[in-house]
């Protein structure tokens, strides 16, 4: 794997330019933009080969790597109160509660 294949390469549509946009959350703000969500992608990765390029050119050290593989589990605090009230909706609604804040939580990423 290639250093610049490390990082998190995001690409997004801006309401406020009306365009895509791509940056590398943590290292690499904002730094390009275009009307094709893939053109703005490729372009991203050749900004990110070329950031890596100069700080080993540098001798900085890089930043730590943003891309990794996810379990698809997580542990969440939410204090007693929530968890019960949680807990009562889930079983009113038939569904354990791992089930029930899984659907409501691709609910939120699909806005």
């Amino acid at each position: 794997m290639k250093d610049r294949d490390k990082y998190l390469k995001i690409v997004e549509w801006s309401d406020e330019d009306q365009c895509y946009v791509g940056s590398v959350t943590g290292w690499i703000g904002q730094c390009c933009h275009g009307d094709n969500e893939i053109e703005v992608f490729r372009e991203l990765g050749k900004i990110v080969g070329e950031w890596v390029d100069i700080y080993k050119n540098d001798g900085i050290p890089l930043p730590k790597p943003t891309s990794k593989k996810y379990s698809g589990k997580f542990v969440l605090r939410t204090g007693q109160e929530l968890h019960k009230a949680l807990s009562h909706k889930a079983m009113r609604e038939g569904k354990s509660l791992n089930s029930f804040v899984i659907k409501n939580l691709e609910k939120i990423i699909a806005e």
